[in-house]
């Protein structure tokens, strides 16, 4: 029988359940590791979606002549600034002796797409048994629970394509809103505030909405 490893969304978290699976676990580089379990973390995202320039070089320059900008196939990238982790948790997720996944990531939409993602860039196979690990707080009990009940990770495939529908969907709003503002009204900002720096304008799911009520207060 080969190993199970839990895969985490953050370290601390990662500490949490090693301690309520009680392993006698030896630390590593990215990793914990006993005679019969591996727990890891991802840091957060370790996947994003590319910038328009990956897909055609010319879309750096920004111009109203390329937009709206709207791929047919998205692409996917690791975070340079995390990628010594990805390759650490993609190289555990691959191994041979790993037969069984327990994705503990935050129980969420959002929690299911950084995992998702990771998935896909590892190519991990899908001969691996993968499980959910779905849990209200971080507590011994309950981390114990979620582990026993944990369900296939196919049965979450639903809230893992509302994941990526909605990634997707944000993407396209900021990057084609934001470049049409920018071009449109970016020399406009600058004149007004007469500092002669060229101004973007950044529009953004959870900025769009704070910005909506700064305003409204204002």
């Amino acid at each position: 029988m080969g190993k199970s490893i839990y895969i985490a969304e953050k370290p601390s978290v990662a500490r949490e359940f090693a301690k309520a699976l009680k392993l006698n676990a030896k630390n590593r580089d990215g990793y914990m590791e006993s005679e019969n379990a591996i727990v890891t973390w991802c840091v957060g995202h370790l996947v994003t979606m590319s910038y328009p320039e990956e897909y055609d070089p010319a879309l750096k320059k920004w111009s109203l002549d390329t937009l709206p900008f709207i791929p047919d196939d998205f692409k996917y990238e690791v975070i340079p600034q995390v990628a010594k982790q990805f390759q650490i948790v993609s190289g555990l997720l691959t191994r041979e002796d790993v037969d069984r996944i327990y994705v503990c990531t935050d129980s969420g939409r959002e929690g299911e797409y950084i995992y998702r993602l990771v998935d896909d860039m590892a190519k991990v196979s899908s001969d691996k048994e993968k499980r959910r690990v779905w849990i209200d707080s971080q507590t011994e009990e309950e981390i114990k629970r979620g582990i026993k009940e944990a369900k296939l990770l196919s049965e979450y495939d639903n809230l893992s394509s509302a994941a990526y529908l909605r990634a997707k969907s944000d993407y396209l709003m900021g990057i084609n809103f934001s470049r049409v503002l920018s071009l449109k009204y970016g020399r406009t900002i600058m004149d007004y505030l007469n500092n002669g720096k060229w101004s973007a304008v950044s529009v953004g799911r959870v900025m769009t909405c704070v910005l909506g009520m700064v305003v409204r207060e204002s």
